[in-house]
Parts: structure tokens; C-alpha cells; sequence
């Protein structure tokens, strides 16, 4: 008799998990110390405070969140979400959970085996994991475990104590509760994201937080904002936070329009080359010019271009604000595309490579494409020393302070779907009205709401017409305004 399942045979049953003898005193544990789990949160309420505040960053409010290892539901409830189900392996911290925060469903079960866990239905916008990935026994099974319960969009958050904090953890907990804790998992975060990896998830970003995990008279928090997130003090940390997404399938990502938004300013030369070049690298294109009080005849020019294309999908609109962040907003607003795409109307970018930065997207290589002038050698004339040396140092900051990596952020094409847009959008009250360039809107608005970031890397060219409307001085001014807010916005938290 053949060994091979028949097309309609079913998988065998698994068999039930066993836990090891080191998770089974893990849950013993937990179960005696259920009845004091609160008092010792609000007994280091301080820590927790401070571990919360970043989770809290990293997850919006009203999102459908699922606590893995959730305890008895405190953090679950600090991260308000619309919808909060908590699962632990505890009965006795489930039982607890329920009646601290009825609003929110806690579920008894093994995280390590979701598929026997009654009454559990994803899916999920945010899998939240703390602390809980010391006590599994096959942490890269877990992880794979959780594909079916995440949405498309879905964020695994991980957090978990640094192994450089492993003795002095271990000396407190000893100290503090009189018993050794059964022996925990302890990963690098690193190690963590490797897991990740090879569950087939896509690592986002890293963090490192909490310095100090006291108050120490309000010192704690003036250490932890200011210090903490400093270049190599940080992986001092006693907390380390990676993020990561599904790899993405290009098959379920329905794009199939892009809107190609071109703000314009003097540049009456440029108007009819940017029809002619943009190809016809999807379905459907719209060309959106977003015109702001020229002085040599650009918006004529639009309107004569519009008139000679009757074939092409053109549409224009005059700014009544100022500067290109906001051209940028106006003609998002407008757009009516799957694919939003900025192309400077200069040119330097060159129109030719806009099917790159599409494919990136589509592809699923990133969810928010920024373009880079700094890889290829460029043309003579194309960028002046100075803004090249400037443009170089900028890069380092920005990829220290965003966590993904940039190697340059005032490249003008920049590529994003319309729905994760209409998200910046939606967050931009946490940045306010900051950014007179357009790009730091796009680019911290992507970080904070952990998209992927890729990189297509273009020949920057010469402009063919008209001026630089770039200020050396005064932009560059601009721009170290811009590492000090992102400093205080992303990074002080």
C-alpha cells in the first residue's frame, strides 16, 4: 500500500504538545505567583511604565491586538486596543485577567499550540509577544504558528530583556521573590530576528530601551528619554524590540494604478519632457501637476501640454500654500490611484526608472520606496560638494534615528500605496505640520507606523532646465532642525 496521502486525504492529527520539564515548571510558577502578579507590576511600576510607553509608540490605538503570554492582562490594556484578546498558558493569571479587564477576552491556552486554543479567531492587525519567548521550547515553530492569524498588514512585536542584564535579572528575581526562576531562553535580539527569518516573517526594525529600570527620583526617565537612545549606549539597554511584517506575496497585493505627482515651480521647460518620459509601466496612470506661483509661464504651459495629450490621463491644480511639502499634500489629496508617486518636475530623477519603484512596491520589496542619488556615480554639474558631503552625513543620521537604512532622504521620488498614505495622514497629529521639504512627512510618518523601507538607486542627472531651488545654508539649516526633531519624536519617547 502506497504511503503517499491522497489530494483528499486530511493531515494526521497532531499529536498534543508535551511541555518540557523546564516549561511545566514554568507554569507551576506562574500559577503561584498569579495572586500577587499585580503588586509586583505596581511595585516596578516604574519599569513597566517605561516598557509600555515604547509599545504603546509602536502600536496605534484601536488596532486588533493579540497578547501571546499575556499574564494578567495589564499590558494588553495598556495598549488599548479596539479589540484585545490575551492568551497564557495560566490559569490562575487568565482567571485574573478576566476579572481586572472584562472589556477584554482572555483565552486559557499554550501559545506554542494556537490551533487547540477554543475560541481564538484572527485575524490580527498586532501580535505582541514581552517576555513570553523566554518560556517556549521551539521558538522558531511558534513564530511560523502565527501566519494564519495575522492580517495582511499584520506587525509581530517582540520585546524581550537584553542577555548583557541575564545575572542581574536573575540575582533580583532571587532577591526579590526568595526562589530561583526556572531557566528562561535568553536571546540577543539578533537571535530573535534570525527566529523570525526563518518563520518566513520580515524583519521591520530594532530598538533599544530602558537604561535604567528605576525612578531613582525622576533621574530613571531623564536617563531613559535623553541617554538611552544614544548611539552605542543603547545597546546597553536592559530592553531590546524587533518588529517584523509577513513576507509579503506580490500576488495579494491588488495595485494595479499609479498617480504620478509632479510639483512644479519655474520649471515651464520641464513640463512637456515629464509627459513624454513618464512610460506606461502599469494599467492605469494619472499625471498630476501641482503648480506653485511660477513667474515664467509653467501654468500656461500645463495647460498647453493637457491640450496636446488629449490621450493621457493629466490633471493640474495651483497650491494656494507654499513650498513643495505642500505640493506634495495637495496632489495626494487628489490622487485617485492605487500607487501615489512623487517625480521632482526638474528631472533629475529620471522619469525612465519610475517602473523600478513601482515593481518595488508591487513586488512587496518594501512598503514605502525612497530613491537614492548617492549610489551611482552621478553626472558633473548634477549636485554641488557640499550638498553631496551634507547629503552623505544626513544618510548616517537618518538611519541611526529611523532603524532601517537610508543613504539618502531628500531624493524627491518617493513611492507609497494610497491606503498606507491615507495612515500617515491619519497619524500626522503626532508630527504636526513640520516639514517644509514633503519628504520627513512621508519618511517619519512610514517609521512610525513600521513599514518597510526600500531603496531603488538612480543615476541622478543635471538639470536640463532653468534653476536650483535648493538653499544650501538655509535648507541644510533646515535639515539639522529635522535630525533634532526626529531625534525627539522617534527616539525621546
Amino acid at each position: 500500500m502506497s504511503l503517499a496521502m491522497s489530494e483528499n486525504s486530511s493531515p494526521p492529527p497532531r499529536a498534543k504538545r508535551r511541555f518540557s520539564e523546564r516549561k511545566a515548571r514554568t507554569l507551576e510558577q506562574a500559577d503561584q505567583l498569579a495572586a500577587s502578579r499585580d503588586e509586583w507590576i505596581e511595585r516596578h511600576r516604574f519599569f513597566y511604565e517605561e516598557d509600555w510607553r515604547y509599545l504603546r509608540f509602536l502600536v496605534p490605538e484601536g488596532q486588533k491586538v493579540l497578547d501571546l503570554g499575556c499574564g494578567t492582562g495589564a499590558l494588553l490594556n495598556a495598549l488599548r486596543p479596539g479589540v484585545g484578546v490575551g492568551i497564557d498558558f495560566s490559569a490562575a493569571m487568565i482567571e485574573r485577567a478576566k476579572a481586572a479587564h472584562p472589556s477584554l477576552q482572555f483565552i486559557q491556552g499554550d501559545v506554542e499550540d494556537l490551533d487547540s486554543v477554543a475560541g481564538l479567531q484572527g485575524p490580527f492587525d498586532v501580535i505582541v509577544m514581552s517576555d513570553t519567548i523566554g518560556s517556549l521550547d521551539d521558538c522558531e515553530e511558534t513564530f511560523r504558528s502565527l501566519h494564519r492569524f495575522c492580517s495582511p498588514d499584520a506587525r509581530i512585536i517582540v520585546n524581550y530583556h537584553t542577555r548583557l542584564w541575564e545575572p542581574f535579572s536573575a540575582l533580583y528575581g532571587w532577591l526579590a521573590r526568595k526562589r530561583a526562576a526556572p531557566k528562561a531562553n535568553w536571546l540577543s535580539g539578533q537571535d530573535i530576528a534570525n527566529l523570525l527569518e526563518l518563520a518566513d516573517f520580515d524583519v521591520v526594525k530594532r530598538e533599544w530601551r530602558i537604561l535604567s529600570p528605576f525612578h531613582l527620583l525622576g533621574l530613571g526617565r531623564l536617563l531613559n528619554r535623553f541617554i538611552a537612545p544614544l548611539p552605542i549606549i543603547r545597546k546597553l539597554c536592559l530592553r531590546n524590540y524587533v518588529v517584523a511584517r509577513m513576507k509579503p506575496n506580490a500576488a495579494a497585493i491588488p495595485l494595479n494604478s499609479a498617480s504620478v505627482i509632479i510639483p512644479c515651480r519655474n520649471e515651464r521647460g520641464n513640463i512637456e519632457p515629464a509627459v513624454q518620459r513618464v512610460p506606461q509601466f502599469c494599467k492605469d496612470i494619472e499625471i498630476i501637476f501641482v503648480e506653485g506661483g511660477s513667474a515664467d509661464g509653467t501654468w500656461e504651459e500645463i495647460q498647453r501640454v493637457i491640450g496636446a495629450y488629449p490621450n493621457a490621463n493629466i490633471k493640474a491644480i495651483k497650491q494656494t500654500g507654499k513650498g513643495k511639502g505642500d505640493a506634495v499634500r495637495v496632489g495626494f489629496g487628489l490622487a485617485q490611484k492605487d500607487v501615489l508617486m512623487i517625480l521632482d518636475a526638474d528631472l533629475t530623477m529620471p522619469p525612465e526608472d519610475l517602473p523600478k519603484f513601482y515593481r518595488a512596491l508591487a513586488d512587496g520589496k518594501g512598503e514605502f520606496i525612497n530613491g537614492s542619488r548617492l549610489v551611482y556615480p552621478m553626472e558633473k554639474e548634477a549636485m554641488r560638494f557640499l550638498n553631496l558631503l551634507a547629503n552623505y552625513i544626513f544618510a548616517l543620521l537618518f538611519t541611526y534615528l529611523l532603524n532601517q537604512r537610508y543613504t539618502d532622504t531628500l531624493c524627491g521620488t518617493k513611492v507609497l500605496s494610497k491606503k498606507n498614505y491615507q495612515q500617515i495622514a491619519d497619524n500626522r497629529a503626532y508630527f504636526g505640520d513640520f516639514d517644509p521639504f514633503g519628504d520627513f512627512d512621508l519618511i517619519f510618518g512610514a517609521s512610525k507606523l513600521n513599514l518597510k523601507t526600500a531603496e531603488v538607486p538612480i543615476r541622478y542627472a543635471a538639470r536640463e532646465y532653468g534653476e536650483t531651488q535648493i538653499s544650501r545654508f538655509r535648507h541644510g539649516w533646515l535639515l539639522l532642525r529635522m535630525v533634532v526633531f526626529a531625534f525627539r519624536k522617534l527616539k525621546m519617547v
